[in-house]
């Protein structure tokens, strides 16, 4: 069988005689891997004494030198230990798994199946790898230099970097680089009116009045003391900002349950009643939407 496990081409076939087989040792090994050739009936002893005398023959004959025989040798115990393990498994009593331990027993049988197919996948490859390196050996590379009149044609190299010069080049390449600008906040500038500090000035105003409209919140003459209160100059600029703070501070109010919002007509006057206890409930009906 070619590629065997323990054969040569320089040695000569390690041949097995046995009562339920003969023929060469990896074809044998080919049968109990397949499963075609129970283990526990093939006498290992026998197998160990066949493969002495082979070795006992190669090395009359010459065949072969030390360190072919020292390999085979040592393929040898290696498969025949995988073969003693597989038939002690193989020969434990079948009985009904009762223990984790006889578990472990019988997955054990698998993986030494396993590593013996592994043994001969590795022996298999082996001997493709041989091949291929026998066929590269085989191979010789082309050493013939350019002709002539193309090597004339080749620019001449002319180095102008010192090693000097080199050293500072790759210095620099390899040096960190600085760091990028970070981003600056002086293009930020602070709101022109601030909704948490509204919302403190339409509750005092509020607590004090106990209703007004939306206009009277936002009229002129506040305009100044919000824009302060926020911040900013009281221009055009700061109104608009302010009628949006006041705004957002209602609708903060509102959400928090501290007042009322009443609006008697569609797009009529709204008008922000202050509720002293939100827990209350719904208090009287609204007054007029324009107070004098």
């Amino acid at each position: 069988m070619p590629g065997g496990v323990l054969t040569s081409r320089d040695a000569p076939s390690f041949e097995v005689h046995l009562d339920v087989f003969t023929g060469p040792f990896d074809l044998l090994l080919g049968l109990i891997a397949k499963h075609r050739l129970d283990i526990t009936e093939v006498a290992l002893a026998a197998v160990t004494d066949e493969f002495i005398a082979h070795l006992r023959r190669a090395s009359q004959g010459e065949d072969a030198g030390a360190a072919e025989h020292l390999g085979q040798a040592s393929g040898f115990l290696l498969v025949a230990a995988t073969l003693l393990d597989l038939k002690a498994a193989r020969l434990l009593p079948a009985a009904e798994v009762e223990d984790a331990e006889d578990v472990a027993l019988l997955e054990a049988r698998d993986l030494l199946f396993a590593r013996l197919l592994q043994h001969r996948a590795y022996a298999q490859v082996a001997a493709v790898l041989g091949e291929r390196l026998a066929d590269e050996a085989r191979r010789v590379p082309r050493s013939v230099p350019p002709e002539p009149h193309l090597a004339a044609a080749l620019p001449e190299l002319v180095l102008a970097t010192t090693p000097h010069q080199l050293a500072a080049l790759a210095a620099a390449a390899l040096s960190p680089r600085p760091r990028a600008p970070g981003v600056t906040t002086e293009h930020l500038h602070a709101p022109a009116v601030s909704v948490p500090e509204q919302v403190a000035l339409l509750e005092q105003r509020l607590r004090r009045r106990g209703a007004a409209t939306f206009a009277e919140l936002v009229a002129a003459e506040d305009a100044g003391d919000g824009a302060r209160a926020g911040g900013g100059d009281g221009g055009a600029g700061a109104g608009a900002a302010l009628v949006v703070g006041r705004f957002l501070a209602v609708l903060e109010l509102y959400r928090r349950g501290r007042v009322q919002l009443v609006q008697p007509e569609p797009l009529g006057q709204l008008l922000v009643r202050w509720d002293p206890d939100p827990d209350a409930g719904v208090a009287s009906p609204p007054p007029p939407a324009v107070l004098p």
